[in-house]
């Protein structure tokens, strides 16, 4: 084995080494009265933009496409997921049953919906790509802004009209509204814990890894890097983005699902641009191409505010300074070395040669 696919495999188990020990450190916090009812509070939200985080790396940094419409992948997913869990909530009654099948339902139909748009908006390139992903993304969230679904034992309701569902002679004693326009989704099932989230993150972050890796990875990077040298070689670089694109969607589309079962009303506005802009910032700010330094960028980044409350008016401020300083040190190349030489890679490669090992 070489030292090149010995590092590759290293830096994989670091970074499931520390998921894990975030993990436990979380569960002893809760479990031993440590933590506050804020801070347990906080780990679905946190597990949930971890997941964003990763899921639009693999499109940024991996791919090098700039997408600005990751929300609308989470919004699809987020109402998908919600909606099964509604009409099968008195038919598969136990939860641990009924949530991972909302899971993988909001993640196929976000897939789906990414395949759908990736079709036209992958034979972009730069700045076309990112206008047509943001307009996907406001155009989701207007659709479900506006729609309208409920179902009684005269069938299925769908309009799109305010007007329209308000005038329908619908039965009252089996209507069941699913969703109200604006009001969105009320009574999905709170299902989501950060147990499940943990170990939908670990699934997510070893396929990914994994994926990276592979022949398949492989061509998305060379995609990247260089389209014409790519296509010279026998790669078909659309597919290599399209597989990309959907792995994100699909990943974005359980986090979305996860999002909804933690609150007890969804809402399409959530599912905004300054959404999909956050996360990019996560990912930018992490550092691309580096799945660890994401998740520690998404994990102190969102609990930043929350942690800086207490100052009230200075506390976005604050905050705003932070962004400023991380993206300066992450563009010094003395600071990335620094950096480096103290990362646990470069710890353990230097304890090996100080003891002899080869």
């Amino acid at each position: 084995m070489s030292k090149k696919i010995k590092s590759r495999n290293l830096d994989k188990y670091i970074t499931y080494s520390f998921l894990i020990l975030i993990f436990v450190i979380s569960q002893l916090l809760v479990m031993t009265g440590v933590a506050s009812n804020k801070f347990e509070g906080l780990l679905v939200p946190i597990s949930v933009y971890v997941l964003l985080a990763v899921s639009l790396n693999l499109v940024v940094g991996f791919s090098g496409e700039l997408s600005l419409g990751h929300a609308g992948f989470m919004c699809v997913g987020a109402y998908a997921g919600s909606l099964f869990s509604l009409l099968m909530q008195n038919v598969i009654t136990v939860w641990w049953l009924r949530f991972p099948m909302a899971i993988i339902i909001g993640g196929l139909v976000a897939a789906v919906a990414g395949f759908l748009i990736g079709i036209p908006v992958l034979r972009l390139r730069g700045d076309y790509l990112a206008i047509v992903t943001l307009a996907f993304g406001e155009i989701i969230k207007n659709l479900f802004n506006n729609m309208y679904l409920a179902i009684d034992k005269n069938g299925v309701f769908f309009s799109m009209n305010a007007s329209a569902y308000t005038k329908h002679a619908f039965d009252a004693a089996t209507k069941q509204d699913l969703i109200k326009g604006a009001q969105g989704i009320t009574g999905t099932p709170n299902d989501s814990n950060f147990v499940i989230c943990f170990i939908v993150i670990m699934i997510c972050v070893i396929a990914l890894l994994n994926l990276i890796d592979s022949k398949t990875g492989r061509s998305i990077k060379a995609a990247r890097d260089n389209r014409i040298a790519a296509e010279a070689m026998g790669i078909d670089v659309t597919k290599a983005k399209m597989t990309a694109f959907v792995i994100a969607s699909f990943i974005a589309g359980m986090a979305g699902v996860l999002y909804s079962h933690n609150l007890r009303t969804l809402v399409a506005s959530k599912f905004d641009y300054n959404l999909s802009i956050l996360v990019l910032v996560f990912v930018v700010l992490g550092g691309m191409k580096n799945m660890r330094n994401v998740i520690i960028a998404t994990i102190i980044l969102y609990a930043l505010p929350e942690a800086l409350r207490a100052l009230n008016d200075y506390r976005m401020l604050l905050y705003a300074i932070v962004l400023i300083v991380m993206m300066l040190l992450n563009n010094n190349d003395k600071f990335a070395a620094f950096k480096k030489k103290l990362s646990i890679k470069a710890l353990i490669a230097r304890f090996n040669t100080k003891g002899g090992v080869k």
